[in-house]
């Protein structure tokens, strides 16, 4: 199971949810506190901006992050649950969460993926870039792209709701 929050809610979510492993998705310079209960070998940062082009003086999100990002999630034994967070959980946590769900569940169909990310989430709106560096890595031949840009933009928020992807 992947738990995804905000920046604001990884305590309580790793806490509440008993986690093992954390996945951080933040810019340079956002402090995050690793938990107590996360070894540091369980927890990847990965720094990047929430961008889906290239902007002066931002990291955007590329392939080194997408390759750190599954290596991470393929060394999950799955036996206790993931958080996967960014800043506000609506983006780069979301789209990450979906590209996990992906990789580790390659025959789950990329519509019924984003459909079920929308479902949970309504604010979600997964990075683009992300989705694009994923969808190449992985060779799914643009279904990856199509099905997120299919559900579109989600609702304002500030924050997203925490929430709970099951992976198969």
């Amino acid at each position: 199971m992947i738990h995804v929050c905000s920046l604001a809610k990884v305590e309580e979510t790793v806490a509440r949810t008993g986690a093992e492993r954390l996945l951080s998705l933040l810019a340079a310079g956002t402090e995050v506190i690793r938990p107590v209960s996360i070894a540091r070998e369980n927890h990847l940062h990965l720094v990047m901006h929430d961008i889906a082009v290239a902007q002066e003086g931002m990291t955007m999100p590329g392939e080194e992050h997408v390759r750190n990002l599954l290596q991470f999630a393929r060394q999950w034994d799955r036996v206790k649950p993931m958080v996967v967070h960014c800043y506000a959980g609506i983006s780069r946590s979301t789209a990450s969460a979906y590209i996990i769900a992906a990789a580790l569940a390659p025959k789950r169909d990329e519509v019924e993926l984003a459909e079920t990310l929308r479902a949970l989430s309504p604010s979600a709106t997964p990075n683009p870039r992300l989705i694009a560096v994923a969808d190449a890595l992985l060779g799914r031949d643009g279904r990856m792209i199509g099905a997120i840009e299919a559900i579109g933009r989600g609702a304002d928020a500030f924050e997203g709701t925490p929430f709970e992807f099951r992976i198969d």
